[in-house]
């Protein structure tokens, strides 16, 4: 993880880490293994191994922060891979069209930025194959928090994972793909009514063919002259029409009595975890660090999500803290951006009696904030509510 923070991107980059004599006094360590045995140590871990070891510090990590009532996010991406890997397999991929890659599936929590569970799979896997057992590991990882809401997109819509959350009674608002007959449901309404220019909504009660029982859809459509940033699609059935042929629509199922404005505006939220996986990607190398054995580039991924819910914890918890302390605009910047505004520093050790001291080569206007910076990660601190335990097994 230490690694993967200074830039790392290839487990051979670890060799930088593991010679730096700062980084070796800063963080306690007197020797570390190369990469080899990084590489050796990952190859050792199964399936049962994964849900060991990463659940324990899942729910380890979560049982330390005071939040509760959570706002989870389903979703998947696409890693390309390069090679012959397990699991590594013809799929969807719109950025590498015929390349081999895996389909991992994720779960964010919107309201601290950070990853409940990821799920590596091969690359010709569904959206939402295997969803409701990783729901189910998700609800574990979480411990004793609760979910409040939860968002996925249209790869989840099936009757058996919305059934899945009416039976654990958890409030959910999930996009639906506009097949035909949702189509001919919009378009037959007539209960539109305007919110903004350009933007209707309507909210009607709708059982498509698949469903056991009628649920509550929420559909919204943008007129694509009056709206530049319209999102949605055109219905494929009126897509000649000149009324109808006019907007982008989308709709969205939901178990929630608020207004339809506001289930809109709760879903649109989830856009957000797309930032995280491009951040995860581009910052964290998630999808750099890939073995031969399945099990161990899940292994190797947990990790490095590991070290993204660590470094978010610092952004919040003392970065943040100290920039809004000190006046400044509450921005969330990116590990890349922190790396070389804060992390890449020059500097040497010392000992002065039996004191140890870092001295860091920054400039006179920038020591007040990092001091700054120093005082609160000193003052902060995580309630240890258990410690994670792992057996022989």
């Amino acid at each position: 993880m230490l690694s993967v923070w200074c830039g790392a991107n290839r487990f051979e980059h670890g060799e930088v880490t593991r010679h730096d004599p700062v980084l070796k006094r800063l963080f306690g360590f007197s020797r570390m293994a190369n990469f080899k045995a990084v590489m050796r140590l990952f190859r050792k871990f199964t399936q049962a191994t994964n849900d060991h070891v990463f659940g324990a510090l899942y729910r380890w990590l979560f049982a330390q922060i005071a939040v509760d009532g959570l706002t989870l996010d389903l979703d998947s991406t696409v890693m390309t891979r390069y090679g012959s890997q397990e699991g590594a397999v013809r799929g969807y991929n719109p950025s590498k069209r015929g390349r081999a890659s895996h389909h991992p599936l994720m779960a964010f929590i919107s309201d601290v930025r950070m990853i409940a569970n990821c799920w590596l799979r091969p690359g010709n896997s569904h959206t939402a194959n295997n969803a409701s057992a990783f729901l189910d590991n998700t609800l574990e990882n979480l411990g004793d928090k609760r979910v409040a809401l939860l968002r996925a997109d249209s790869g989840f819509s099936d009757q058996a994972f919305l059934q899945k959350l009416e039976q654990k009674e958890l409030h959910h608002i999930i996009a639906l793909r506009l097949n035909q007959p949702l189509q001919r449901a919009l378009v037959e309404s007539s209960g539109w009514w305007m919110l903004d220019d350009g933007i209707d909504l309507v909210s009607v009660t709708y059982q498509a063919p698949g469903w056991s029982q009628p649920r509550r859809v929420v559909g919204i459509r943008q007129h694509i002259e009056r709206r530049a940033t319209a999102k949605g699609k055109t219905l494929s059935l009126f897509a000649d029409d000149p009324q109808w042929g006019q907007y982008r629509f989308a709709a969205l199922v939901t178990d929630l009595t608020l207004p339809a404005v506001e289930i809109w505006r709760l879903y649109r939220g989830r856009a957000d975890c797309e930032n995280r996986i491009k951040e995860l990607k581009y910052d964290f190398a998630a999808d750099s660090f890939c073995l031969d054995d399945f099990w161990a580039t899940e292994a190797s991924l947990n990790t490095a999500l590991l070290a993204y819910n660590l470094m978010s914890l610092f952004r919040q918890a003392v970065l943040r803290a100290s920039v809004l302390q000190s006046g400044g605009k509450d921005v969330q910047h990116t590990l890349k951006t922190l790396r070389y505004k804060l992390f890449a520093k020059a500097g040497y050790t010392t000992t002065e009696g039996r004191k140890d001291i870092l001295k860091l080569a920054i400039a006179m206007r920038q020591r007040e904030w990092m001091e700054g910076l120093w005082d609160r990660s000193k003052t902060f601190s995580l309630p240890v509510r258990f410690t994670p335990t792992f057996s022989s097994a």
